[in-house]
């Protein structure tokens, strides 16, 4: 049986792919750290719509938790393939207060991690077979504004390694992404805002998880896709904003 890594599978994006996956006849391990009861959860959803999961614990943050991350994905009978780098820190900073510690953090979490994962399953998948490696990034690599500097950096980093993967594993390891738009209600944004700013966007249509579910579903199904990336965001990135838009006041042009 074919088996899908998805970090940070417990919630939001990383549970409708993982959910995804395990509809299409993956065994999907769903990589937490700290949201094991949303993990278990997940879990449950998939076996009670007829698929097949398992939880898997690591704190990304830390390489040698990370390096042993795929070891943990060993069932009988399944084979891993696919890896999907979703899990992030997703922190707000600025250039002129960004310190050290949430600079590193970033990194490690968004881009170490999945170089880590990347080498790992390159490693154990066997010389006769192929894979795939999806990276999670961000409409925001193509409409750049100083907002969670960190945060942007670690994602332009990522963007770098899909297309430095694509080269170095091929042609065993296609490597892509799928950069959304804003597609979930976060932090301390009210329902009226976040229906406000979801659709504050050349096609004034709001990103959902199916749009994103469809996009992982077309790489994992086009074998001439790699190192490259869909972006995903109702036309977001074509709208040159000068601050993210949880800050950005500008208004829709009717």
């Amino acid at each position: 049986m074919k088996g899908a890594l998805v970090t940070g599978a417990g919630v939001r994006i990383g549970r409708a792919l993982a959910m995804a996956l395990a509809a299409d006849g993956y065994f999907v391990f769903v990589h937490h750290n700290q949201s094991a009861d949303e993990a278990r959860e997940t879990v449950k959803a998939i076996q009670s719509a007829g698929g097949k999961a398992k939880a898997v614990r690591a704190d990304l943050a830390s390489a040698r938790q990370a390096e042993a991350l795929i070891e943990k994905c060993q069932v009988p009978g399944v084979h891993l393939s696919l890896l999907v780098n979703n899990a992030s820190l997703f922190k707000l900073d600025r250039a002129p207060t960004a310190t050290a510690a949430d600079f590193d953090l970033h990194m490690a979490i968004n881009l170490r991690a999945p170089l880590l994962l990347s080498q790992a399953l390159a490693r154990q998948l066997p010389d006769n077979e192929r894979g795939l490696i999806v990276n999670v990034l961000d409409q925001k690599l193509y409409n750049l504004n100083p907002d969670f500097l960190s945060y942007t950096l670690s994602k332009v980093g990522l963007q770098g390694l899909t297309t430095l993967l694509a080269q170095s594993f091929a042609p065993r390891l296609r490597v892509a992404g799928i950069a959304p738009g804003l597609t979930l209600r976060s932090g301390s944004q009210t329902d009226a805002r976040f229906a406000e700013q979801h659709a504050a966007n050349p096609l004034e249509v709001g990103v959902t998880t199916d749009d994103l579910v469809r996009a992982l579903r077309f790489i994992v199904a086009t074998p001439s896709f790699t190192g490259d990336t869909l972006i995903v965001d109702s036309g977001e990135h074509l709208t040159g904003r000068p601050r993210d838009i949880a800050f950005d006041k500008k208004k829709k042009k009717k």
